[in-house]
């Protein structure tokens, strides 16, 4: 089976997203984060900049719950996708107030089939994702950068230190 796993191209994350996911945590979109008010922090237009990066860039790790940039495609056994759907069903219940444990697992497993569907690419393979509101909700759109032949990546920008 294809999963997603974080990945960290540079120090960005670190900087820009308010709880960074560590590199190599298994993720998913996690979009429904942002969909219920109590949770999200309120209105959307009084978000502090990293939480609206958050919600416009950010795919959710499994293990500390952290936002990154960057996944890649990679094949897992299903074990560690069981795995991340139990650590997923454990945050649902605890943080979000599902009403018992099938149900925060039946809801995390779904939101898990959603990231190995898009999945489906090259091991290696990265994504992006882009939300924004729209009147019909959230619009999300993922972006598909290859691997090059080499299984490395093109360099897409570059951080540079302030001096």
């Amino acid at each position: 089976m294809k999963f997603a796993r974080t990945i960290r191209l540079d120090v960005s994350d670190t900087q820009v997203f308010e709880h960074p996911a560590e590199p190599g945590e298994w993720a998913v979109a996690g979009t429904f984060e942002f969909l219920h008010r109590e949770f999200a922090g309120g209105d959307p237009a009084t978000w502090s900049r990293k939480r609206q990066l958050a919600f416009k860039s950010g795919w959710l790790g499994l293990s500390g719950f952290g936002r990154a940039t960057f996944v890649q495609v990679a094949v897992v056994p299903d074990a560690r996708v069981e795995e991340a759907e139990r650590a997923l069903a454990a945050h649902l219940f605890e943080r979000y107030g599902a009403p018992d444990m099938l149900t925060a697992l039946d809801a995390a497993r779904r939101e898990c089939r959603d990231m190995a569907d898009l999945c489906d690419h090259p091991a290696g393979t990265l994504l992006a994702i882009e939300r924004e509101f729209t009147e019909d909700g959230v619009a999300e759109r993922v972006r598909v950068i290859p691997a090059a032949g080499d299984g490395q990546h093109a360099r897409i920008w570059g951080v540079a230190e302030d001096e």
